[in-house]
């Protein structure tokens, strides 16, 4: 069976796979910087009442699964982890400063992450009127 989440007002499963990458998709999320952006997701994250299932840092990438509130916009967290983790490695590792004008590109992708396929779904719909 399926394990949701629940509010007083609904039951919910909020996952999103998310990806971005430093400005110029530059290798620099190595070593002790990437050790330390974790930790900073971590705190951040939490801070903002979001789960990470599962991260991997890539040197020029970073992945991350989230869980989260339907009441909170996947946009809204991207932007504060983005922002929280480039104030905050930009402080702490000067050489991010002088290879990169930002650390992040202004771009992501995210996508949604549910329990059945789309083609699964739509044949449930479908189905309703049926039963």
């Amino acid at each position: 069976m399926k394990s949701f989440k629940s509010l007083s007002h609904c039951q919910f499963s909020c996952k999103y796979h998310v990806i971005w990458c430093p400005k110029y998709r530059r290798k620099v999320l190595i070593g002790t910087i990437a050790v330390r952006l974790k930790e900073l997701l971590t705190i951040k994250a939490k801070e903002l009442n979001v789960e990470i299932l599962e991260s991997e840092l890539m040197p020029d990438h970073v992945h991350l699964l989230l869980d989260t509130l339907p009441t909170e916009a996947i946009g809204t967290i991207i932007g504060r982890l983005k922002g929280y983790t480039s104030k905050n490695l930009r402080a702490e590792f000067p050489e991010l400063k002088r290879r990169l004008p930002t650390l992040w590109t202004n771009s992501y992708f995210v996508s949604t992450v549910g329990g059945v396929t789309l083609n699964v779904l739509k044949q449930y719909i479908e189905n309703q009127k049926n039963k």
